[in-house]
């Protein structure tokens, strides 16, 4: 999750300035770039237990990390004191999820193998200081080990109001913040026709990202019958928020109909004042814009929008680019896969074509319909005639053609492509991450759940 607000004390005085707000993310095609966001659970390598903030554990990482790199790459972001986050002049950050899950929030690159450069060269930024502290470093999409109540807390003034308010709206939020972790690509829209084709497929395709890409199989040491059980926390964390609303697909849909969404339709949690979380959960943002409520928080600025745009959790989230939110935390190669599955859709215009048309094939309701089919059984859901792995080769037929398209080519000649082939071994029958993990479980762990953090590792 974000780190604090941008601070823009703009009073807002109407829809339309929110939606300029938005719109200012559009930049032309020859300025597109990839954003890459991963998580990681950390554990104590002696007992795989999970480390709370100090002593010894992720404020001591993130201080590692700052003392490490060559001075001044990394600035500490603070709440109330206390180390949260680094930021750095590349526009990179490294924030903390609510139970100390480590997220790199990537600078833009120009392609996929700078991605994932940017990838390789943070784990080995991450190994030593680990390493120094006995702690290591694994991204799964779910903890496979953990009770919630076993999970620490980080001392981020958001996550105290977001902790109180989730069990009043969902039964699995806590679950969410504490015990998933995820990986994200950001991308670039032109204008704002080019961002409604591109959130709609975005949506539309996120179940079949989250089959793709399940890798969250157990619970609290067994098996929990999910291949994707950070996908099913989803089903149920706050649906005012989250999944796949019906009013991106709306006529008439854009930047000032999203913004009215958000002001509108999803409930605050804070306002954040001289570096103060204001706890306004529940509250209705068109309730503070019109002065009703958060007195102490004064008048509703840009800046408040800009952090409440920050707590929509739809599957593909609109800010100043487009989120791609549907996947669990990976290897590292699948990680990149996930990046490179959607830069292919995306980022050659006739991929974008195709499959803008892929999805129009199809209500996109019947879209919706997956997401909660999707955790339990992945690519073997129904979906038509056959199963998600059709509509997988499909989508992945048409991103490899965009990424050839592209010609981006790594020292060696070769073009993106080659950051597919995990997926196209998993679209020709192989196994998802998850269905490894449960054969690993059934076979040589002989039941032992504690080996994934350590075969996982970074």
């Amino acid at each position: 999750m974000s780190n604090p607000g941008d601070g823009d004390a703009t009073p807002i005085t109407s829809l339309r300035q929110l939606a300029e707000h938005i719109a200012v993310g559009c930049k032309p095609r020859d300025r597109f770039a990839i954003g890459t966001e991963h998580e990681k659970f950390g554990f104590r390598r002696t007992d795989m237990t999970t480390p709370a903030y100090e002593p010894d554990g992720i404020r001591a990482v993130l201080e590692g990390l700052a003392a490490r790199a060559p001075a001044g790459t990394w600035t500490p972001i603070l709440d109330r004191g206390n180390p949260i986050g680094l930021s750095s002049q590349s526009y990179a950050a490294i924030s903390l999820e609510p139970a100390g899950q480590l997220e790199l929030s990537g600078g833009l690159t120009a392609d996929l193998h700078a991605a994932r450069a940017e990838l390789e060269a943070h784990y080995a930024e991450v190994r030593p200081v680990a390493d120094a502290l006995g702690l290591g470093f694994a991204p799964l999409g779910f903890h496979p080990l953990n009770t919630r109540e076993q999970m620490p807390w980080m001392p981020k003034g958001r996550y105290a109001i977001m902790k109180a308010y989730m069990p009043k709206v969902g039964k699995l939020g806590l679950d969410m913040m504490t015990r998933t972790c995820t990986v994200q690509v950001n991308l670039d829209y032109e204008n704002e026709a080019d961002m409604v084709r591109k959130i709609r497929i975005g949506l539309a395709l996120q179940p079949l990202a989250s089959a793709m890409f399940a890798n969250s199989p157990f619970l609290e040491g067994k098996p929990s019958g999910f291949l994707s059980y950070r996908s099913q926390v989803w089903t149920d964390t706050d649906n005012h928020r989250s999944g796949i609303p019906a009013v991106f697909f709306e006529d008439g849909f854009g930047f000032e109909r999203y913004a009215k969404w958000l002001v509108d339709s999803v409930p605050m949690y804070f306002a954040y004042r001289g570096g103060k979380y204001i706890d306004l959960s529940g509250a209705s943002f068109r309730d503070f814009l019109d002065g009703k409520i958060g007195q102490e928080a004064g008048r509703a600025t840009v800046g408040d929008f800009a952090d409440h745009m920050t707590t929509a959790f739809t599957d593909a989230r609109l800010k100043r680019y487009i989120e791609m939110r549907g996947a669990d935390a990976g290897s590292a190669e699948m990680m990149i896969a996930q990046s490179a599955f959607w830069v292919g859709l995306f980022y050659d215009p006739a991929a974008l074509a195709a499959a803008s048309a892929l999805v129009r094939r199809h209500a996109w309701t019947e879209f919706a319909a997956l997401r909660p089919l999707v955790p339990r059984t992945a690519l073997d859901t129904p979906w038509q005639k056959g199963t998600l792995r059709d509509l997988m080769r499909e989508a992945l037929a048409i991103s490899r053609d965009g990424l050839r398209a592209r010609a981006r080519v790594n020292a060696r000649g070769q073009d993106e492509t080659i950051h597919l082939a995990p997926l196209e071994a998993i679209a020709a029958g192989g196994p998802t991450q998850a269905e490894r993990w449960l054969e690993r479980y059934h076979g040589p762990w002989r039941g032992d759940v504690t080996q994934m953090l350590r075969e996982a590792a970074i």
